[in-house]
């Protein structure tokens, strides 16, 4: 164990000895290095001759740049071609930590973290197993979950997704099966991952659902269980019907229970569009968490990801940051939620005056983010699948034997065609 690993356990152990027990055994031996070629570049800052950065400076003493790169940006000058802070820009950090606080006004300011900047929301969760996940343990999951959680959890990490089924008798979330996995087997660590709005289903919790997911949560702290809640808030925000709990699960947990550590894991790929920037962030809270304690677990994340990533995209926290300070952000921003809403209260519409489309196929609850799921209900959902690319011109994703409708891509006045063409086809299959 490094000198530098032991002195970040003990300011964790030191202000909750609990979250120490949650670190895998990687996660006890990782930690930033503070006196290595990063502390030495930082403290030659600002000295006459610098011989110490990584990187190549003209000989006026800019960063040194190819014209042909260069001239595609603008806005940012030739810093955001240099290198980024490990941890992230710190004035975009502080952006998004004031969001995260305005979004969900439940969260005390003085009760979360600094986020972490990570090259995408994918690698937020990867640094969060880095983390958190040893070889053998169990992932409590809805049944319905983004795929990638297997390569993730799974195949990189060595977990087992222990799953229960999503959705109760009522068609609403399956809280009573969220208890039973995390108050049953031997009292220890439980690794929860919450994704809401859902992908695959575009579900989110009603706010008594909610309340009641984090009731859970809590009580099985409350047994001697150290939970880890890791929340994929992917979608976050994305939310179409009234009653549904419109904060992050993050805000319920934040300082719920000394056993439980909330991870939070999102960013502006869904929430700002910006799919191809590759910008995410993890926020942490903790009931005995304070500056001491929230700065040895950015630091642990701070050597995960320099040893993955080493540190995210530059030009993309600098166009974001920008983004951000814009007066037209908000507005910009609303213009694309009512697109979406206007997409999913016709695809309402459809299957409230379509009653022939029930025969074959049904709508699983769905209010929130980019998808819905439908249940074919004769036949293979693979087989509609092919069917409607063979005959119907259309791509839908067949999984868990659902078909997933990312509405989200699908223009407005293409959507009473698409739902008629999974009709036929589910109908042609059913024989």
């Amino acid at each position: 164990m490094s000198a530098q690993a032991d002195e970040l356990n003990q300011v964790i152990q030191d202000a909750n000895p609990h979250v120490f027990d949650m670190l895998s055994a990687k996660g006890k031996r990782i930690f930033f290095p503070t006196a290595g070629i990063l502390a030495q570049t930082a403290q030659a800052a600002g000295v006459g001759i610098n011989a110490t950065i990584g990187s190549a400076i003209d000989d006026s003493g800019g960063v040194m740049q190819l014209p042909s790169v260069a001239s595609q940006i603008s806005g940012g000058g030739s810093g955001v071609l240099s290198y980024a802070p490990n941890l992230g820009k710190p004035d975009l950090r502080k952006a998004w930590r004031g969001m995260i606080l305005k979004k969900n006004p439940a969260l005390r300011p003085d009760g979360i973290s600094t986020p972490v900047v990570t090259a995408a929301l994918t690698h937020g969760l990867y640094a969060a197993a880095y983390l958190f996940i040893d070889d053998g343990d169990s992932v409590i999951t809805p049944d319905l979950f983004w795929e990638n959680y297997n390569l993730i959890f799974t195949y990189t990490y060595g977990a087992r997704l222990d799953t229960f089924p999503m959705f109760n008798a009522s068609n609403g979330f399956n809280t009573d099966a969220l208890r039973g996995k995390l108050l049953s087997g031997p009292v220890g660590k439980k690794i929860v991952i919450l994704n809401f709005p859902n992908n695959p289903t575009g579900y989110t919790p009603t706010v008594a659902e909610a309340k009641a997911i984090a009731d859970i949560i809590i009580e099985s702290a409350g047994k001697g269980n150290d939970v880890v809640a890791l929340i994929d808030d992917a979608y976050f925000g994305l939310v179409f019907e009234e009653g549904i709990f419109k904060e992050s699960i993050f805000s319920l947990l934040a300082d719920a229970h000394e056993r439980v550590l909330a991870v939070k894991i999102d960013g502006p790929t869904k929430e700002d569009y910006a799919w191809g920037m590759r910008i995410g962030f993890v926020t942490i809270a903790s009931a005995r968490g304070g500056a001491a304690f929230y700065g040895a677990m950015e630091s642990k994340f701070g050597g995960s990801i320099r040893g993955s990533t080493s540190s995210s995209s530059s030009i993309g926290q600098a166009m974001l940051l920008n983004a951000y300070k814009s007066p037209t952000y908000e507005k910009e921003k609303e213009e694309k939620y009512q697109i979406l809403l206007r997409r999913y209260r016709k695809i309402k519409d459809i299957f409230d005056s379509r009653k022939e489309y029930a025969e074959y196929i049904r709508p699983l609850p769905f209010n929130s983010g980019y998808f819905l799921c439908l249940k074919v209900l004769s036949g293979k959902a693979e087989e509609v699948r092919r069917t409607l690319l063979d005959k119907y011109d259309t791509g839908v994703i067949a999984l868990y034997n659902l078909l997933r409708v990312a509405f989200s891509s699908t223009p407005y006045e293409q959507l009473e065609k698409l739902f008629d063409n999974i009709y036929r086809a589910a109908k042609e299959v059913s024989g």
